[in-house]
């Protein structure tokens, strides 16, 4: 058995005494607080919660301003620009689609009734053609009706020009798999390099699925989003099980983000069970080593050592605690300062947004959690908008969760 191993730098980190932890707080990779990183046999090193609360003044990164762009929502799960200033929204448990447009909510026709929610699952994920100023398609994914039980699946839309109704509803696939809807969690991307459109999905609690390359379920999916076919590069495509033929990645626990850096690369961000979210680069064909059996033995690593053939290790992981790691974007222009080109991490059970910092060769650096997002709540989806702007959604519940617009001072 091997496995991958993903470098890690370890500068030291001095003067940390009299430093006031206030601010903008950072830490480079290797640096060891009172409450240090785990480092994995891979050396991959990570910052668990308490790690995070505890880092140092950064006054190099630029003050951040927030804005409410909407209020009163309930679970909002993402949201997508589809022009200037306009922007289509999802709550997973109303199972609504909304139109924001100048900070004013508008619900969507939609056929509500044939989204299944229960748990985690519900009205998930947006991604919006490149082309919908003409073609006016969308893609969602959600839970849906499948017989006597339920699933998850992708479907393809089109808005009509005034915003008030979706139609279509052509399901592009079915059948990743839903149980209670316990990490029935689908994150869509569209790859702007090839068009492909990528599914991040969830084991739905069953132990066999992620290692099971006839189950959709832990998966990174490709797909053409015009016919829902597999995409014709994936690395099983000549499998006899048409399944099989959508896997680009196996072995995850319950993907929640998906992320495109400007060069091209794909990333995903994967909530760990008791220890290790993690930040994987995604390798065609590659096994990220999740595998709780017998039963649902979460008490496994999130990246076995122990299993046949080679695992690809995280690039970054949390450790103990997990943050509840979420939705994600690369974050874009000189504005910016030195959070340029981090990738930013919503956190459901911290509280908070991360800013990681990656080398050119994917390398882990330095995390960065600024102490002005983390008044907010639990946060689910993080939207990079062409301004380089980021749109944020809170996930508290009760109608009182918002969508906010971040940016620098």
């Amino acid at each position: 058995m091997r496995l991958h191993l993903a470098a890690s730098s370890t500068p030291a980190l001095a003067g940390l005494t009299g430093l006031l932890a206030v601010g903008l707080l950072s830490v480079p990779v290797g640096a060891v607080p009172a409450a240090g990183p785990t480092a994995g046999r891979d050396g991959a090193v990570g910052w668990g919660a308490a790690a995070v609360a505890d880092q140092v003044a950064d006054r190099s990164a630029p003050r951040l301003k927030v804005r409410r762009l909407v209020g009163r929502l309930d679970i909002p799960w993402d949201v997508q620009p589809v022009a200037a200033g306009t922007f289509l929204l999802t709550e997973r448990d109303r199972r609504r689609l909304s139109v924001v447009q100048q900070g004013e909510r508008r619900t969507v026709r939609f056929p509500r009734s044939a989204v299944w929610s229960s748990g985690e699952t519900g009205l998930m994920s947006l991604a919006v053609s490149p082309d919908f100023a003409t073609s006016r398609r969308f893609y969602a994914c959600h839970g849906g009706f499948a017989g006597n039980g339920h699933d998850v699946r992708v479907t393809s839309w089109r808005l009509s020009p005034d915003g008030a109704r979706a139609r279509g509803g052509t399901v592009l696939l079915r059948g990743i798999p839903a149980s209670s809807g316990r990490h029935g969690g689908c994150r869509l991307l569209l790859d702007r390099r090839t068009g492909a459109l990528l599914v991040g999905t969830g084991d739905a609690a069953v132990g066999t699925n992620p290692r099971d390359l006839g189950s959709l379920g832990g998966k990174v999916l490709r797909l053409d989003p015009g016919t829902g076919a597999p995409w014709p590069s994936n690395p099983f495509v000549g499998s006899a099980d048409a399944r099989t033929r959508y896997v680009l990645t196996y072995g995850h626990r319950n993907v929640q983000g998906l992320a495109q850096r400007s060069d091209g690369s794909l990333w995903s961000v994967e909530q760990g069970s008791d220890r290790d979210d993690e930040v994987n680069l995604l390798v065609p064909g590659g096994d990220y080593g999740w595998n709780p059996v017998p039963g649902y033995n979460e008490a496994v690593p999130m990246t076995d050592p122990s299993l046949p053939g080679e695992q690809v290790s995280a690039r970054w992981r949390s450790g103990r605690p997990t943050l509840a790691t979420s939705g994600a974007a690369w974050v874009q222009g000189k504005q910016w300062g030195a959070l340029e080109g981090t990738l930013a991490v919503a956190a459901l059970k911290a509280s908070r947004l991360l800013f990681l910092r990656f080398d050119e060769s994917g390398v882990h650096q330095r995390v960065r959690a600024p102490r002005r997002l983390r008044s907010f709540g639990r946060l689910r989806s993080v939207t990079s908008l062409p301004s380089g702007r980021l749109l944020v959604t809170t996930s508290n519940g009760g109608g009182a969760d918002e969508v906010l617009e971040i940016r620098p001072r």
